[in-house]
């Protein structure tokens, strides 16, 4: 009877201890598990080794819980019929049964679920090292099944699973409100064109770049923008860009006889479909500031800024020499009295912000 019991025992404890591994390891993240490898301890370095390639730790430790419950329960049921003999023996298997569901595979799971990190820890290093001695069984195993497991890696994780992640973050006080809508914006970026953020055609602000510096002074003077456009005869013929301090300089040293184009830098033309994240790193890059965006038929539909981009990432940015803080719907207000005053009425706007 006592050696009964201890069969029981073992087999319960091991079974047990194997159901819980399992659920531990795989409840521990692989972001999470590179994050605590940061640390260089032994145990999170072997945890992360095991949930970057979990096949074959997970199969060693499903052959072992197999193991401790087949060959636990024959190795009982023999020592139970000796002990019962027949007519209590079916009794007996049932509350074996109920031991093994509870006891080996419910509770366990269920508390290393609630504290898979630590578990996992602890377990990482002996799991390896049985990994390691059953690695021959295990091969031979994963031959076997090869032909019907074979499947794509998927990625650790995507667009979808962040957002929410910090939608989660934000409604259980992780992360504030700002943050979690910073990272919502900064997927957006890749989405929005330059149409849709650009300072449209009919509220740009230019000078020609014929004409002799000195004549421009009051326009300079009155921009509200550093970095100022210079055409040739119209606005679809851009010469470059100037930049105000340098116009206000060449007047502050008298040379304001020169025309206004001496001073012009070169200023990239892009299409309307350029996509924000990409402008973004093409002005980091080139250390830009401004493009000229221009239509399918390469006429200037307006004009496109950093600041316009990283608007898109923080809200409106507002100084004190704004007039207007959103020039694209200044354009359409002024788009629609036009058409009103033509006689057509109401209609909608082509270009939202």
């Amino acid at each position: 009877m006592f050696k009964l019991a201890i069969a029981v025992l073992v087999m319960l404890i091991g079974s047990a201890i194997c159901s819980g591994t399992e659920t531990a390891l795989l409840s521990v993240p692989i972001l999470k598990a590179r994050q605590l490898a940061q640390s260089q301890k032994p145990q999170a370095l072997a945890l992360l080794s095991i949930r970057q390639k979990v096949n074959r730790p997970i199969a060693t430790i499903v052959i072992l819980n197999n193991l401790f419950n087949i060959v636990g329960s024959i190795v009982i049921g023999g020592m139970a019929a000796s002990v019962f003999g027949d007519t209590l023996l079916g009794i007996f298997s049932g509350m074996l049964t109920f031991l093994v569901i509870v006891f080996a595979e419910i509770l366990p799971k269920t508390l290393a679920e609630q504290h898979a990190q630590s578990i996992a820890l602890t377990m990482a290093i002996p799991v390896k090292a049985v990994t390691w001695v059953m690695t021959p069984f295990v091969v031979m195993l994963e031959r076997i099944t090869a032909p019907f497991t074979r499947n794509r890696r998927l990625p650790t994780t995507n667009e979808t699973e962040i957002k929410l992640l910090a939608s989660i973050g934000y409604q259980e006080g992780i992360i504030e409100e700002d943050e979690a809508e910073m990272i919502r914006r900064v997927f957006r970026l890749n989405d929005i064109q330059a149409a849709h953020i650009m300072t449209p055609r009919v509220e740009l602000t230019y000078l020609p770049g014929d004409v002799a510096i000195a004549d421009l002074k009051d326009d300079i003077l009155a921009s509200p923008h550093s970095r100022i456009l210079l055409i040739e005869e119209d606005v679809d013929h851009i010469q470059g860009v100037a930049l105000k301090d340098d116009l206000l300089t060449a007047l502050i040293e008298n040379q304001g006889g020169q025309p206004a184009h001496i001073l012009k830098r070169k200023v990239r033309f892009i299409a309307e479909s350029e996509r924000a994240d990409k402008l973004l790193q093409e002005f980091q890059t080139n250390r830009e500031h401004i493009a000229v965006v221009v239509d399918e038929f390469g006429g200037v539909s307006g004009v496109v800024t950093l600041e316009d981009i990283l608007e898109e990432l923080t809200g409106e940015i507002v100084d004190e020499t704004d007039v207007n803080v959103d020039l694209q719907a200044l354009a359409r207000q002024r788009r629609k009295r036009l058409l009103q005053s033509q006689g057509f009425g109401d209609l909608p706007s082509s270009k939202q912000k």
